[in-house]
């Protein structure tokens, strides 16, 4: 009877000393972006008395068909200066990843030794690494058409931002202007340091804000030169250019610049430009060319 009980206490004795040796992970699945940093929190627990002597942290790999455990120490091709161990050797045995890779996804291990064992983690964290991707529907538009931006990834972190040209965009986008032609960005809220690949949106418009620019300003004489230039915004850009003047209600050129040499009277009046492209015309504000008579010196 008395070998059972001194039995029975001893089982109980070891039962004590296991448990009080653990690892315990406050989040044993984490999701993170490629490019960021991820914090594995992590405590464990020993025998009052015990003295930590190594800790470690591992990796989970397959190898020819066996699972090994890969210190990340050792493991330099791969985590060079990317790793940081925040713990100690009494409880804290948390560690950060920098610069997170799509590769750094799998399962984690700790592992510590005391003065009379070792022990690594029965359980891991499961690390996924995740790109974001920015998506722009459709690719290319006509303005007033609309745009879906989406921003895709396998992590669920918090609310989407976007931003245009690098730039954070302070409206949503929905109907296309021609202003909104750039490249698109997005990333989620907390990690605005890293973004997705940008997406290019290319909204088309026909010519906008035609103007015609004359050379030289003011009274012109008779003989003189002048150049008159037509000048728009357009997507694509403007092909053709068709100059009216007011004298003749007529066309009286096509192209861009339209030069008139050797003035005359005959040529003062109002003209206007006209440029177009694939998608439409638009018409310019008029402009006044002014041409006098050279008047000769008394003798």
């Amino acid at each position: 009877m008395m070998i059972a009980v001194l039995l029975l206490l001893t089982v109980k004795s070891a039962g004590t000393v296991s448990a009080a040796r653990s690892v315990t992970f406050e989040n044993p699945d984490l999701c993170a972006i490629k490019g960021s940093s991820v914090t594995f929190r992590c405590v464990y627990n020993y025998t009052a008395g015990e003295t930590v002597r190594t800790t470690g942290w591992y990796k989970g790999r397959l190898e020819n068909g066996v699972w090994k455990r890969v210190e990340l120490s050792v493991d330099l091709l791969s985590y060079r200066h990317r790793y940081e161990y925040l713990g100690d050797q009494q409880h804290n045995c948390s560690l950060k990843v920098h610069e997170l890779q799509v590769n750094d996804t799998g399962y984690y291990y700790f592992h510590f030794g005391t003065d009379t064992i070792g022990m690594r983690s029965k359980t891991s964290v499961h690390l996924t690494v995740s790109e974001m991707r920015a998506t722009v529907q459709p690719e290319r538009v006509r303005a007033g058409e609309k745009v879906t931006l989406e921003c895709v990834t396998s992590c669920q972190l918090g609310s989407t931002l976007w931003f245009k040209d690098g730039h954070p965009m302070t409206k949503t986008l929905l109907w296309a202007q021609a202003e909104d032609t750039g490249k698109y960005s997005c990333t989620v809220k907390g990690y605005e340091s890293v973004q997705s690949h940008p997406a290019a949106l290319d909204v088309q418009y026909s010519p906008l804000n035609v103007s015609a620019e004359v050379s030289q300003a003011g009274l012109l004489s008779v003989g003189s030169n002048v150049n008159l230039t037509c000048n728009s915004a357009a997507n694509p850009e403007a092909d053709s250019y068709t100059w009216y003047s007011s004298s003749s209600r007529l066309q009286v050129a096509s192209g861009r610049v339209l030069s008139l040499p050797s003035l005359e009277v005959s040529h003062s009046g109002v003209y206007l430009c006209q440029a177009g492209n694939s998608l439409g015309e638009s018409n310019s504000t008029a402009v006044l060319l002014e041409v006098e008579e050279t008047k000769s010196e008394s003798v």
